[in-house]
């Protein structure tokens, strides 16, 4: 690999080719790269910042091909997909779990995670269970707001 642009570490390319294998996918080319991207980029990219960032790897890569291997990843509960307020879809990577704030004025999405938050996904399953009578199968908990960035361009002061 020496001499070519590298999406991910060397140890995420084999965390990545391990999830693949657990999910009992098959691990093409295209799969591989796309999640690896997915892994080694927590910016939550669409589909065209994913054909963008892969370009130098996999210059033939079309948005079909990204649309198809994301959904496959969304089915077997290895990516997820957000929506940002701008009507556009991200994706991502959900091997830790954690939730999103999400900007209403820009569409930025950032990671919020912390040590209990596991436990509360479980109660909040739990609770949905019991109240709804469903096998709940898993949850996405989204808060939103305005980012720092937006509070200072809107004058907007934090409380």
């Amino acid at each position: 690999m020496k001499g070519r642009s590298l999406v991910a570490s060397n140890d995420i390319i084999e965390q990545t080719r391990q999830v693949l294998k657990d999910h009992h996918l098959r691990i093409t080319a295209q799969r591989h790269i796309i999640l690896a991207y997915l892994a080694s980029h927590h910016n939550h990219p669409s589909v065209e910042m994913i054909r963008e960032g892969l370009n130098k790897e996999l210059p033939n890569l079309g948005p079909a091909t990204i649309y198809n291997t994301l959904n496959t990843f969304v089915d077997h509960g290895i990516v997820i997909e957000l929506q940002n307020g701008d009507g556009s879809t991200h994706y991502d990577y959900f091997e830790h779990h954690h939730y999103h704030a999400i900007c209403t004025n820009c569409g930025k999405i950032t990671d919020i995670s912390y040590d209990g938050f596991h436990d509360v996904e479980q109660e909040l399953e739990a609770k949905a269970a019991e109240q709804s009578g469903y096998m709940v199968s898993g949850n996405h908990v989204e808060v939103y707001g305005i980012c720092p960035e937006c509070q200072i361009k809107l004058r907007i002061k934090h409380s």
